[in-house]
């Protein structure tokens, strides 16, 4: 029985261990860490077995072990505080178009109901760009970088953009300087690293993260598809570089994004984000939805500094 305990026991304390440490043993740990919510949720099972056949060794690496996780997940519940920023209000929204397979018009009805001033697509296509006319009228400032295939972008705004150097690692992520009238001038990224479905995926996934830039100087927003969660350590370690991440302040960190319709009774994962330079306030956060992809766009209502 003693060794049926531990059974239970040490898969989650190895969790947490990695977790914690941000180590990547093996590029699988890469998909599997962005279960780290879930596990959380299931580490109170060897946790009451430990304790119920009093093996206290097991129970107490059991307890430990779901600390961790829980001090991982359960901030994610809270919001929190916003800096003071009395500048223009900028409302961000971005979708993954599924190799630009979603359904332009709803997308079009999307931002007619949000008002964004300015949208970030990931998976845009030259044929997704020609079906975007619609979103064009409404958003008439483009920075087009899309390619066939899923790996293309853009970047499109109701005010005037600079297109900024392109970050090309794998995926190409656009980036623009928008530019409102008497406002001051604020950084937008589409971002897309590649997805980690192989070893040599979850490597470009990991530069195309770190290739992006830390905080400072202009103010910045990141807002995309991130292919990542904030249990994955390259993406903590772009927060800690200046910014937060609009679902994590307004207490909504575990509102899943992908797939759309989850698997089964488990809802899905959140790698889409709005990530803002911490001057920046974010006064609200959404989930929305979208025909004909499997990603769920992301909306945030920010201020300025």
């Amino acid at each position: 029985m003693r060794a049926v305990v531990w059974v239970f026991v040490v898969p989650f304390a190895v969790w947490a261990a990695l977790r914690v440490s941000g180590v990547a043993p093996v590029f699988r740990w890469v998909q599997v860490v962005a279960f780290t919510p879930y596990a959380a949720l299931a580490a109170v099972i060897p946790l009451v077995l430990a304790g119920a056949l009093r093996r206290w060794v097991a129970a107490g690496v059991a307890l430990v072990s779901a600390v961790a996780l829980g001090v991982a997940v359960l901030p994610r519940f809270f919001g929190d505080g916003n800096p003071e920023a009395g500048g223009m209000a900028l409302r961000v929204l971005s979708a993954n178009l599924e190799v630009g397979s979603a359904d332009v018009a709803e997308l079009e009805a999307m931002v007619r109901r949000l008002r964004p001033d300015v949208l970030t697509l990931q998976e845009l296509t030259p044929e997704a760009v020609a079906r975007l006319a619609g979103v064009r009228r409404l958003l008439p400032y483009v920075v087009d970088r899309s390619t066939p295939g899923a790996s293309g972008s853009g970047i499109f705004s109701r005010f005037p953009l600079s297109e900024g150097p392109m970050i090309e690692v794998g995926f190409r992520q656009a980036r623009a300087v928008l530019r409102p009238p008497g406002g001051s001038a604020v950084e937008v990224m589409s971002v897309h690293p590649c997805a980690p479905h192989f070893s040599f995926g979850a490597a470009c996934w990991a530069q195309g993260l770190r290739a992006l830039p830390r905080a400072g100087g202009m103010p910045r927003v990141l807002a995309g598809d991130f292919n990542a969660t904030l249990d994955h350590a390259p993406l903590r370690e772009l927060l800690a570089g200046g910014y937060r991440d609009a679902a994590d302040v307004t207490g909504q960190g575990l509102t899943a994004t992908w797939p759309t319709h989850g698997w089964g009774a488990l809802p899905g994962v959140t790698i889409d984000h709005v990530l803002a330079d911490s001057r920046i306030a974010i006064r609200s956060y959404g989930v929305q939805t979208l025909t004909g992809t499997d990603h769920r766009p992301v909306f945030a209502e920010l201020r300025l500094p």
